[in-house]
């Protein structure tokens, strides 16, 4: 789909300050649509060409910080002990801890 915005020239010029006013539109869509969760970090992504890290900085750069719980917290460090008892299983038992 094609949106077509009608802005006084002025208001682009400060909007957009040495950017180009399309990007500038199309970011604040997409922060927006993040910050009330009716965009996925997945379609974030896809809309602005950027790649998951990039748009973890790209929503920080904007003040969408996404939620995330101790429960999710948890979950991550269980995976995360999951894959280094498994890294040591296969032959990879070097200890990365005193790096």
């Amino acid at each position: 789909m094609q949106i077509t915005l009608e802005l006084p020239d002025e208001i682009v010029r400060q909007l957009s300050v040495g950017q180009d006013p399309c990007r500038v539109a199309l970011e604040g869509l997409v922060a927006e649509g993040c910050r009330t969760h009716r965009l996925s970090g997945h379609q974030a992504a896809e809309l602005l060409g950027l790649d998951r890290y990039a748009v973890d900085g790209f929503l920080k750069a904007h003040g969408v910080y996404l939620d995330y719980s101790v429960e999710d917290f948890e979950r991550e460090v269980e995976q995360g002990e999951r894959l280094w008892k498994r890294q040591a299983e296969l032959g990879g038992d070097r200890d990365l801890s005193d790096r």
